[in-house]
């Protein structure tokens, strides 16, 4: 994601010709676009997107059975 915003700031600094980026050649303004895609490939051949979901799900998921269990009253009360 810094990549993309990154990429979309100079893309918009170089299109409005504002400051040193209106100078820069099209390939460095470009270039965060690159490493979005390169990012974004290694994090789904990783497994990276794959662990980040799983972590949110059981987050979730626990959170879901803490509040269950509250309401039940069986929820250990931390000292």
């Amino acid at each position: 994601m810094f990549f993309l915003l990154l990429g979309i700031a100079t893309l918009a600094l170089k299109y409005l010709e504002i400051g040193p980026v209106a100078t820069w050649s099209w390939w460095v303004v470009l270039a965060p676009f690159g490493l979005a895609v390169i990012w974004w490939w290694w994090a789904d051949a990783s497994g990276y997107t794959k662990k980040k979901e799983m972590e949110k799900m059981d987050k979730r998921r626990q959170e879901r059975i803490d509040k269950q269990r509250d309401a039940m009253g069986m929820l250990k009360k931390r000292k």
